[in-house]
Parts: structure tokens; C-alpha cells; sequence
């Protein structure tokens, strides 16, 4: 299974820019859990935020690291020009970094790298570390989103998900990239929506709507529409139908 093609995942977050903040009640709990993590120890001259999106995670950072020069780095225009926070902004690519190496103190990255090749993201990660610096990562497990998957299965055989990487899968290609002493964390949580309409525009909101390869071609006929909504009314629990965001959490070490 491939990734989405960039000029998609860019479009999709272009698209998202203005719904993104009013949507990304869980994206700002992960970069919560994620800064939580930061070893107390720490102290980067200069911290890189990939995949940066609107950037509440700069607030956190310069909070944490007042000294420090802060740079903003997202694939989308549009996010970056939505920024408030007093940082450097650039518009590029995880896998393509447009930084010199060993220039960076602290990378940092939430909810971004899960559309990345990861081996290639990760040699970018570490060619721009200085010696000793400090990987702070996010990313979505293979648990993420699969209420949606399970439905969506009633209904076709195309995939509505990007597929996502295990915790033993991560780690073998930290440990390929050169990094070292791993602390890899996992845990889950659960949203609740309405219905499945109110779920879905809640997902394209922040961006999520691309899947790669395998992907429907075209629109859901109506018949399919009503079988993938009869399944996913069948996982309701109390608080509405449940969306599992599978969170995996990296420190590492150049």
C-alpha cells in the first residue's frame, strides 16, 4: 500500500486551513500528551515543528523553551499562513527538510508523519539533529479510525483509511535510521459523533480525507452509502458513534 501522493495530502490541508482549528479538539490533546513527555532535561537552541499545521503546538513549545528559536515547517501555504506564533515559517516537505544538518535541537512532529514515508522522514529527522538531540514524535497506530474501516467494509472493498504502522513496526525503523534509547508509548482515544455525516465532515475538517492507493474512484452509490451507515449504526454506544484515534508517541535520541 503507497502513501498519497503529496500534491493530495497538500490539497486536502490547503482545503482545511480555515476548518482546521474549530475541528482539531483532538489533535491539540495529543500535542498536549506529546509535550507532557519532554524530558525535563531538555534545553534545544533551536526547536523544528514538521508538519505544523496552525501551529498550537508552537505555543507549547515556546512556552517550554522561551530561549529557543522556534521554526515552523507544514507541506500547506494555507496552514502556515494562519500562523500567530512568533516563529520562522517554511513551507516543505517532512521527507525533503529545507535545513542544513545538524541544525536543529529538538524535532518535533504531531499527526504529521503518518503521511510520510516513514524511513525517509526519519533519515531527514536525523540528518538535521545535532549530535545528542532529542526526537519528539506523534503519529496514528493501526487502531486509528477503525470503527470507519469496519463499516466501510459492509458497503466495498476499496480502502477509506490510510494504513498505519505498528509500535514493533516503528520502532525497527527508528532503530534503521540510527537512533537510539526509544520510548514508545501507546494509547487510544475515543470521539463521538452524532451520526456518520456529522463524523465524516468532522475527519475532512482537519485534513484526514486522503488513503492512497486502493481508494474508491469515484462517488458512493446510494445503496452502499445506506450499508455503511446501517453497519456503523450498529457500533453506537451511549455518548454517539465512536471514532478511536490509535496514538503512538516517540522519544528517541540521535
Amino acid at each position: 500500500m503507497t502513501q498519497p501522493p503529496k500534491h493530495r495530502v497538500r490539497q486536502s490541508f490547503e482545503r482545511a486551513a480555515a476548518t482546521y482549528d474549530s475541528a482539531a479538539q483532538v489533535q491539540r490533546l495529543i500535542c498536549d500528551w506529546q509535550a507532557d513527555a519532554l524530558p525535563a532535561t531538555l534545553a534545544p537552541d533551536v526547536v523544528l515543528d514538521v508538519g505544523c499545521g496552525t501551529g498550537y503546538a508552537l505555543r507549547l513549545l515556546r512556552e517550554r523553551f522561551p530561549a529557543a528559536a522556534l521554526v515552523a515547517l507544514d507541506l500547506s501555504p494555507a496552514m502556515l499562513a494562519t500562523i500567530r506564533a512568533p516563529a520562522l515559517r517554511l513551507a516543505g516537505d517532512a521527507e525533503r527538510l529545507p535545513l542544513a544538518a545538524a541544525s536543529v535541537g529538538l524535532y518535533w512532529s504531531s499527526l504529521a508523519l503518518q503521511w510520510c514515508d516513514l524511513d525517509t522522514a526519519l533519515a531527514e529527522a536525523r540528518r538535521v539533529l545535532k549530535a545528542g538531540g532529542h526526537l519528539a514524535v506523534s503519529t496514528l497506530g493501526p487502531g486509528t479510525f477503525a470503527e470507519l474501516r469496519s463499516a466501510f467494509s459492509a458497503a466495498d472493498a476499496h480502502r477509506h483509511t490510510l494504513a498505519f504502522q505498528t509500535p514493533g513496526q516503528i520502532a525497527a525503523r527508528l532503530a534503521a535510521a540510527g537512533f537510539s534509547d526509544h520510548r514508545i508509548s501507546r494509547r487510544q482515544q475515543v470521539c463521538h459523533y452524532p451520526d456518520l455525516k456529522t463524523l465524516l465532515r468532522a475527519v475532512k475538517a482537519v485534513g484526514a480525507n486522503q488513503v492512497g492507493s486502493g481508494r474508491r474512484p469515484g462517488l458512493m452509490s446510494r445503496t452502499a452509502w445506506q450499508r455503511a451507515e446501517a453497519a456503523y449504526e450498529a457500533l453506537r454506544e451511549t455518548r454517539g458513534l465512536p471514532l478511536t484515534y490509535d496514538v503512538i508517541t516517540i522519544h528517541s535520541q540521535k
